[in-house]
């Protein structure tokens, strides 16, 4: 029988602070199977986001490499990686207009330029977040922190990614809105569990009770095991 490689196999990652022997994230070794919901823990500064801004091949690795499916990602294939796996910011970035010019914006990049925006997929995404369609003509200037996260997370669902690397997504919610996102999350990685897993960063010990089946703890840019939440 033929094992499956991990999505994602990051091996020996390490990045130093410009200029400097100091290493930011330091001999990181993490294996993302599909069906994995992986939290990562660990206090401000640990290096949580640059872990998974490295995972996503944002910025450049002083050691290591990251696989996709078992192979290297080569230059002209990241754009397509970054779709399969998608990384959303705490803060996120909108254009200016309405959710659902943002929500469109995909479609008009290289990312997303084989697919067609799908408005039924999307309002059925909000019902589970508690929006109706006239969420769509909100602009981007009148959203909340929270409303935008929720906008940048039915942005990478509609384009089906295979990994989810999520810091911090609830952070600007309330409670009601935190457990809205984290059922959406979960309906999505359940309706392909075998092909989807998502990573996500949290400081609630309550959350990762929640939604996280294994945990690492990250301190000083390395990373140790944590075992099983639930």
């Amino acid at each position: 029988m033929t094992t499956a490689p991990p999505l994602i196999a990051a091996q020996g990652l390490g990045r130093r602070r410009p200029g400097s022997d100091c290493w930011l994230l330091r001999d990181v070794m993490l294996d993302i199977h599909g069906g994995d919901c992986l939290a990562i823990m660990g206090p401000t500064g640990a290096g949580k986001t640059l872990l998974l801004r490295a995972l996503s091949l944002l910025d450049p690795l002083d050691a290591g490499h990251v696989y996709w499916q078992g192979r290297s990602v080569a230059a002209g294939e990241v754009p397509r990686y970054r779709r399969q796996a998608v990384y959303l910011h705490q803060r996120p970035t909108l254009i200016e207009g309405t959710v659902e010019q943002n929500l469109r914006l995909p479609y008009t990049l290289q990312v997303g330029w084989q697919h067609q925006f799908d408005r039924t997929k999307v309002l059925k995404f909000l019902n589970v977040l508690g929006r109706g369609a006239e969420f769509l003509s909100q602009t981007d200037h009148n959203l909340s922190g929270g409303e935008r996260q929720i906008v940048a997370v039915v942005r990478a669902l509609q384009l089906e990614p295979r990994v989810l690397l999520l810091d911090e997504p609830t952070a600007a919610l309330d409670r009601e809105a935190t457990r809205a996102l984290e059922t959406l999350i979960f309906t999505w990685q359940r309706e392909k569990t075998a092909e989807r897993a998502f990573v996500w960063v949290s400081h609630s010990h309550e959350q990762i009770k929640r939604i996280a089946s294994r945990t690492v703890s990250m301190h000083d840019g390395r990373l140790a095991e944590g075992g099983n939440e639930k």
